[in-house]
C-alpha cells in the first residue's frame, strides 16, 4: 500500500508535499523520514542545512532518521534514529542501505528525504520497498562529480526521485543539464538564524582581532574550493567594490585554506589590502 499521499508543486519556488495519513495508522501526526551522511558531528554547511531541516520538520511532523555515527545529541529523544559509520564511505553506504529499509519498515514513513545524492540510492530503495515517495536535497557536489561509478549508480537514483530541492539557481542549472526532469527541480532559499541579543564585545573583539580597525567588512564564509568562485569573485568583483569602497575589508573564513588561497593571495595587489584571509 503507498504511504505517501501526493505531492504537489507550489508557485515561486516554493514547493507543497501534502502528505495523506491514512486513519487506521496510531500516529499523530504524517512522518518524515531523512536519510543523510550529512549531518552533525560531522561539521560543515551541508550538515548545519540538514540540522537545521530536522530542527524545522519535527514541529510538524514526525521524523525519523538514519544518519552518521554520534548524531544522537542533536536529536530529540522521541526521535527514531540508526547509525551508520561515517568512514570509510563504502561502509556507510552499505549500511546506509539496510538501516535505510529497516527504519521504513519500522516507521511506515509517508515521505523519505535524502539528505543528498550520495544519500538517494538507500533512499529510493526503501522508498521503492514500502511504497514510499522520495526527496532529495541536492547539492551541487552531488553534480558536479565526475567518478565513473558514482555517475553510473548514483544519479540514476537521484534522478529517480519525485522531488529534487536545490539551494540556488545555479544548482538547478546543473541538475538540469545532468538530465533530471526540470518539472521536479524546486529551488530552496537557506537562511540563518540571527542573534537575538547585541554581539558588541565579541564584534568588536574579533575586529581588533583581525586589525580591521573601523572599516566596513565584506565577510566570506566557506570553504576555499575553487568551485565556490571566491578567485572568480576577487579578480571581477572585489576592483569594483574597492572603486566604490576604498576602505572595505573582505575577510574570508574557511577550513581549507590551501586549495585555493594562494589565487586569493596573488590578487592581493588588485584590490589594494582589500582582503584578509583566515583559515580556521
Amino acid at each position: 500500500m503507498s504511504r505517501g499521499g501526493k505531492m504537489v508543486a507550489g508557485q515561486d519556488d516554493r514547493v507543497v508535499i501534502l502528505l495523506e495519513q491514512p486513519d487506521n495508522m496510531p500516529f499523530s501526526a504524517p512522518r518524515i523520514q531523512i536519510v543523510t551522511r550529512n549531518f552533525p558531528p560531522l561539521l560543515g554547511g551541508m550538515e548545519r542545512l540538514l540540522h537545521h531541516a530536522y530542527l524545522e520538520l519535527r514541529k510538524e511532523f514526525e521524523v525519523a532518521i538514519v544518519g552518521p555515527s554520534g548524531c544522537e545529541p542533536y536529536l530529540d529523544r522521541e526521535t527514531p534514529r540508526l547509525t551508520c559509520a561515517v568512514l570509510p564511505v563504502s561502509r556507510f553506504l552499505l549500511q546506509c542501505q539496510w538501516q535505510a529499509y529497516k527504519m521504513a519498515c519500522n516507521v511506515e514513513p509517508n515521505l523519505i528525504l535524502a539528505g543528498s545524492g550520495l544519500a538517494a540510492p538507500a533512499a529510493c530503495f526503501a522508498g521503492w520497498k514500502i511504497g514510499a515517495p522520495v526527496a532529495c536535497y541536492l547539492h551541487g557536489l552531488d553534480i558536479v562529480s565526475r567518478n565513473p561509478l558514482y555517475r553510473k549508480v548514483f544519479l540514476p537514483a537521484i534522478r529517480s526521485c519525485a522531488v529534487l530541492l536545490v539551494n540556488s539557481r545555479n544548482t538547478e542549472r546543473l541538475a538540469s543539464q545532468a538530465r533530471i526532469d526540470p518539472s521536479r527541480i524546486h529551488i530552496v532559499h537557506p537562511g540563518v538564524s540571527l542573534p537575538t541579543t547585541s554581539l558588541g564585545d565579541k564584534a568588536r573583539s574579533f575586529r581588533e582581532r583581525i586589525g580591521a580597525g573601523a572599516r566596513p567588512i565584506l565577510l566570506s564564509v566557506g570553504r576555499l574550493t575553487r568551485r565556490k568562485g571566491i578567485v572568480e569573485f576577487i579578480r571581477e568583483v572585489m576592483p569594483l567594490i574597492v572603486a566604490e569602497l576604498p576602505e572595505i575589508l573582505l575577510v574570508v573564513i574557511g577550513d581549507e585554506p590551501h586549495q585555493a588561497v594562494d589565487g586569493v593571495l596573488g590578487m592581493r595587489a588588485l584590490v589594494d589590502q582589500a582582503i584578509r584571509s583566515r583559515g580556521l
